[in-house]
């Protein structure tokens, strides 16, 4: 099996601070299928809402894949700050991980895309709805237990 090329961050803190939206891809180590549970997921789900909180935070939308989570998560403070959210929530989890299970860890970093119009919002948005759809885990996104959201009505959403 080939190694997992794991991304590095280009772009400055800074640039995660604020209102700013970011498409966030986080994967576990070796993609193991992990998320396959409700009590996992409400676990995790409840370390992000937290970290969320903490820091200023919320979430468009979160969907967690069996071995990789999305999340769209925007700041609501001037002080918000996405980027150590997002690291506090990987920290916490992954601390939950290491005392819980055996050999299952997130990948070191994980994969963003800066949200620049309400288009690409909507775009990204729809593609993580349709992850679960895309493969096979379901047929419509809908009935997918394994999502969230702190900002929209998921049920509403076109």
């Amino acid at each position: 099996m080939e190694p997992i090329r794991e991304k590095r961050h280009r772009l400055a803190d800074e640039v995660y601070r604020g209102s700013v939206k970011v498409c966030f891809t986080m994967c576990i180590r070796g993609r193991v299928p992990f998320f396959v549970d409700e009590n996992i997921f409400k676990t995790f789900e409840l370390f992000l809402l937290n970290k969320l909180a903490a820091f200023k935070c919320e979430a468009f939308i979160y969907l967690f894949m069996p071995d990789h989570l999305h999340a769209i998560i925007s700041g609501t403070h001037k002080d918000s700050d996405i980027k150590k959210c997002v690291d506090r929530f990987k920290q916490a989890s992954g601390f939950w991980l290491k005392q819980n299970t055996k050999g299952v860890k997130w990948q070191k970093d994980y994969y963003d895309h800066i949200i620049r119009n309400e288009e690409d919002l909507r775009n990204q948005i729809n593609y993580i709805l349709m992850n679960p759809v895309k493969a096979n885990l379901i047929d419509h996104w809908k009935g997918y237990p394994f999502k969230g959201s702190t900002v929209l009505e998921l049920a509403d959403f076109v």
